[in-house]
This record gives structure tokens, sequence and C-alpha cells, in this order.
């Protein structure tokens, strides 16, 4: 073969995306490529879980390509199909500090890392003009937990600032460059510059809670007040709890709670629907919305998928949700709108008594919700859950307290038809004698 046409050499195998990604586990992941080498627009594709190692081993390297972070229940990246996430991870810009190589973005980070009281990251990734820093965890983050792992990346963005994190690049639903692929911007490669192994060869992995503690860096009592003084100030109206059992949570953690509701609650009524679907639709994006787990700009791919999910098959316009969009936008500028001279954010912050009404959830609906559920649901909750704890405490409810008193009494009988005195059947159960006297005189 002549020199103009040298032989191809052999593809390095592709293994970083591994390490967050399972192919034992249920679930897809999404990746973007250029439809060719010399430009052309980003086609996405979505795949099962358990063909990630044939698919990235097939994906081409002269090309942008990247790759999502989490893992979905359904064959697209949107947030509200997320299954599970198994890292945290930071995007630095380059900037002004283009010339840097792999090496020196790593050192520089490294650097950052100790300077902030960081754990080291689990691995950094040079993209071909700034990297990827990534802790990996020891076990994934579900979809529930999402507030608490989206705060942790907020802080982490936070935190590196200065170095360039870019403040758009946090959400779960985010790709970013695969290893061994090419930055057409740069014509670098992608690749692992600096992994963080044990003396077993393992990567290093941290436990969320651990991790969690070291980024937000106050007690949970301070970080709440931090909370609560934060969407005070952009007009949200400050969830109290503690009546009833209700749980204290953030704005953020119930507006995600509550569209999970909403999405349990469409299921139940997959049926009888119809007449609803607008409805559902419209307060699912505005709680959406509320919780912020994607940029505002984002929301209408979301609301592609939420419709789908309320109604199969069914279409709307999308400037049947444009007044809803511009709310989002405007909450997520913090802008405010005034109400009987008070300042709120543009999106709706209903009670609980207020969607109950609107979508006349009935005590059996309730029954399968997390949050939206009346006071009387939560009062029996907050009962089950205190009689649940007694007993496994070693108390005993009611009616087992009954039984074996029942059962004492009928065997301090038995005992004194045979002759014994009070004191031998004292003895005999392991009680006082006025208590056998009492048994006795209760069973007469």
């Amino acid at each position: 073969m002549s020199a103009s046409n040298p032989v191809p050499a052999q593809l390095d195998l592709i293994s970083e995306p591994k390490n967050y990604h399972d192919s034992e586990r249920w679930g897809w992941f999404s990746v973007l490529a250029r439809q060719s080498a010399d430009g052309g627009r980003l086609r996405q594709s979505s795949y099962r879980l358990n063909q990630l190692p044939s698919v990235i081993q097939a994906a081409p390297r002269d090309r942008d390509c990247y790759i999502s972070q989490g893992e979905f229940s359904a064959p697209n990246r949107r947030v509200v199909n997320l299954a599970r996430i198994g890292l945290l991870f930071l995007d630095i810009d380059p900037g002004q500090a283009t010339h840097l190589d792999g090496d020196q973005w790593a050192m520089r980070c490294l650097m950052a890392c100790k300077d902030e009281g960081i754990p080291a990251p689990s691995l950094i990734v040079f993209s071909g003009r700034g990297v990827h820093l990534k802790w990996l965890l020891s076990t994934p983050v579900p979809r529930q937990a999402l507030m608490r792992w989206n705060l942790a990346q907020r802080n982490l963005v936070e935190r590196f600032e200065h170095l360039g994190a870019d403040a758009g690049a946090k959400d779960a639903s985010r790709v970013l460059r695969l290893e061994g692929t090419r930055n057409s911007k740069s014509g670098e490669v992608c690749r692992v510059v600096w992994e963080d192994r044990g003396t077993d060869g393992d990567l290093a992995r941290y436990g969320f809670d651990e991790l969690f503690d070291e980024l937000v860096d106050m007690p949970r009592e301070a970080l709440r007040e931090t909370i609560k003084q934060r969407e005070a100030s952009r007009g949200l109206r400050v969830i109290k709890g503690g009546l009833h059992g209700l749980r204290k949570l953030s704005q953020r953690t119930l507006a995600w709670d509550r569209l999970e509701d909403l999405r349990t609650l469409a299921k139940m009524r997959a049926h009888s629907i119809e007449g609803q679907r607008m409805l559902f639709l419209h307060w699912s994006i505005n709680f959406l919305a509320l919780a912020e787990p994607i940029k505002a700009s984002h929301l209408h791919y979301e609301a592609r998928t939420l419709a789908a999910e309320i109604a199969p098959g069914w279409s709307y316009r999308d400037c049947d949700l444009s007044t809803q969009f511009a709310k989002a936008k405007a909450h997520a500028r913090g802008e405010k709108v005034e109400f009987n001279g008070q300042m709120y954010s543009p999106l709706y912050t209903p009670r609980n008594a207020t969607l109950i009404d609107t979508f006349q959830i009935t005590d059996d609906e309730q029954l399968q919700l997390k949050t939206i559920i009346s006071k009387a649901e939560a009062k029996r909750r907050d009962a089950e859950r205190k009689r649940e704890y007694r007993r496994k405490a070693g108390a005993l409810d009611r009616g087992e307290y009954l039984s074996q008193a029942e059962q004492r009494r009928e065997e301090a009988q038995r005992l004194r038809n045979e002759g014994f005195s009070y004191r031998k059947i004292a003895t005999a159960m392991e009680t006082s004698v006025s208590q056998v006297q009492r048994m006795l005189t209760n069973n007469q």
C-alpha cells in the first residue's frame, strides 16, 4: 500500500462510559453525533444499556460525538424520564486558556480541588479544548433524589466558576463528549488524562451523602434556612411543614414531588383523561419549571414527552403552552409579580387543597400519591408511621395489647383453678401480686 494510503491504525477501545453506565442494568442511554465529519446536524439515538459495549465501539471517531451521563426509563434523555445517575460532573470551558493541554488542565483542576477542600475527581477527561471532571458514585442516585443531586451539582459549579465551570451544563440530562472522538473546533481527540485509582486498581468512588456534605459544606438546618431565604427572595411561598406529619420541603423538592404525583394520577385515569389532558400538562409544566432540573428554554422538549405520557397519540400546539413557557423563563430570570401587596414568582404555588379541588382527587386516589393529599390523609399517614415506629421499638398496638392481656388473664385463672396462691402465680408469670389480683378480679 502506498504512503498516500496508509494502513488504518487499530481503533482504541472506548471504556470511559462503562464507569458510570452499567450494561447489566435496565434503562436507556443516548448518543449524539454529527452526521458527517465535515459538519452537518447533530443526530440523537437512544439505546438500551445492554447495547452499551457495541454502541460506543461503533461510534464515529472522526467527528463530534456525545453521550448522556444519566440513564433513562424511556428511549430519550428527557429529565422527566430519568431513571438514575451515577456521578457528579463539571464541564470546564477553556475561556482564554485555550493554550493548555490535557495534562496542564488536569494539574490546574486538581490544585483547585485541593484549594476548595473537595475530594479529587475519579477521572478527568480532556474534551479537546477544556475538561470534564467526574466524581463516580458508589451507588447511583435514583430519580426520587434528583433535587438533592441538583443541589450538589449547583454547589459544585459555583465552587469552580473561577476556572470556567459551565453553569448551563449541570443538569441530569446533559451529554458530554465521548472519549476517543474528535473535537471539530480544535481537531483534538477527547481522552482521559487523569485517573484516581486505588491499590486494587479500581477508580475512586464516593458515597453520594459523603460527597454532598463535602460540597454543601454547612449543617442541614443552616442549609434549610439558606434555601428558605433564597426561595422567599424569589417570591416563592415558604413551605412550613411539620403539621399532620408533613415533611418540611424546599420549594424545588415539593414541586418535583407534585409533578410525580400528577404523573401517577394521570396513569390512574388513563382511560378517562381525554377532557383533562391540557389541565394535566399545564400543571405538570408549572411544577417542572418550579423544580428547575433543566433550563427553562428546554421545557418544550420535556412538554412533548409529558404529553405523550399523559395521552399517547395526543398532540398539542406549542402556542397552547406559550404563556406557561413565558412564565417559566421569567421565573428563571428571577422576575416577580405583585399580588395583594406581596411579590411572588410568576409561576403558580398552590396549596394541596387547591390541587385536590382542581383535579377532583378522591380519597382512594390520594392513597397512591406522595404529597398532594388532604389534611385527613396526612393525619392518617402520621398515625400509621407512629404505630409502625412503636411496633419496631417493641410496643404493641391496641389490638395486639388486648389479645395478649386476655391470654395472660386466662393463664392466671388456670393456675388459680389448680390451687396456686397469688404469690406463686405472680412468680410463675414474672409479675407482681397486685397485677395478678387485678387480672383475676377483671376476669370474674
